[in-house]
């Protein structure tokens, strides 16, 4: 099995460092613009193998795209991060130029590949490389959900003082700071209602948290975040190499469901070899409907940004 990631920055090396350690693929391939950059990471990564007892091939390139042929998924996280006070939605001129371009030169020596979006704004960008690309939907994955709700899930076991393991919890709507939903009401710690081990209070202190989550590394770190949204890339992509069947929350394409047509945005779905499988139909309440609509239309309104370029 083979995964091909385009990009060797923080987020993208993190994301190769994690499949090789976890043996999630048998090859990985790092992609980079930046001469010797991918090269470089991918011999680093390489020489941690006897250390770290993995024996996944790490290949590293500059913009040799026919060193990812016959990848059974590629992940597109190339793309300008995130400075201080930048919201996602002002990356999306330079990062659909990039993105656009990628999805074709992936696509030429990859023809069988689920695509895996990461570049920001996430959503868009997932949209963008459906109706660039011509792929059945089921084979391009927004990540964005499968990350905030590693978030959200970390913001509950900081509030309950339970581990995050034991804490289950999802985030849907769009991947961005006023537009994802982090579902409090469904959240679970070992099988109790967390409603019940929480009041109302800290709960919306819970979701407002999770909701700026990437903003407030960004101000932290002075760039994007790359521990957790490398995890959550690796945790998407063995689901679709190993056929877990697991539930994830990601950017899809609707068509009718959630009351939504014509865009990609967070919902669960069942995630496995194939790509994403089945969009599972989540019981919400009048709120959280008014609250998906609400994001639908932004990101929406985001994508209309696509026609200028």
């Amino acid at each position: 099995m083979k995964v091909t990631i385009v990009g060797a920055g923080n987020v993208g090396s993190t994301c190769a460092d994690a499949i090789a350690y976890k043996r999630i693929a048998s090859e990985v391939v790092l992609l980079d613009i930046k001469k010797d950059f991918a090269e470089g990471k991918a011999l680093d990564m390489t020489q941690t193998s006897s250390l770290l007892g993995f024996n996944t091939k790490i290949v590293g390139s500059t913009n040799d795209y026919s060193k990812t042929a016959g990848s059974d998924v590629v992940v597109v996280t190339s793309g300008i991060p995130r400075k201080p006070g930048m919201t996602r939605e002002e990356l999306i001129g330079v990062n659909a130029g990039i993105v656009k371009t990628v999805t074709n030169n992936v696509l030429e020596h990859s023809p069988d590949a689920v695509i895996v979006i990461v570049s920001n704004p996430m959503d868009t960008m997932t949209y963008l490389t459906l109706k660039e690309s011509g792929l059945d939907k089921h084979r391009i994955i927004g990540m964005g959900g499968a990350l905030d709700s590693a978030r959200f899930r970390t913001y509950l076991s900081f509030a309950l003082g339970k581990p995050s393991s034991d804490i289950h919890g999802m985030v849907i709507g769009g991947h961005g700071d006023t537009t994802m939903i982090p579902l409090t009401r469904l959240a679970t710690y070992n099988g109790i209602s967390i409603s019940n081990l929480l009041d109302k209070d800290h709960l919306d202190k819970v979701a407002s948290e999770t909701m700026v989550g990437g903003k407030t590394l960004t101000g932290l770190l002075g760039t994007s975040a790359w521990y957790a949204p490398g995890a959550a890339v690796a945790f998407l992509v063995d689901s679709i190499l190993n056929d877990q069947k697991r539930i994830i929350p990601c950017s899809v394409f609707l068509d009718g469901e959630y009351g939504q047509k014509d865009i990609c945005v967070g919902v669960p779905v069942i995630v496995g070899k194939n790509g994403w499988e089945n969009i599972v139909d989540v019981d919400l309440n009048e709120l959280e409907k008014d609250l998906f609509e609400k994001s639908a239309n932004a990101v929406r309104n985001m994508n209309s940004a696509l026609d200028s370029i």
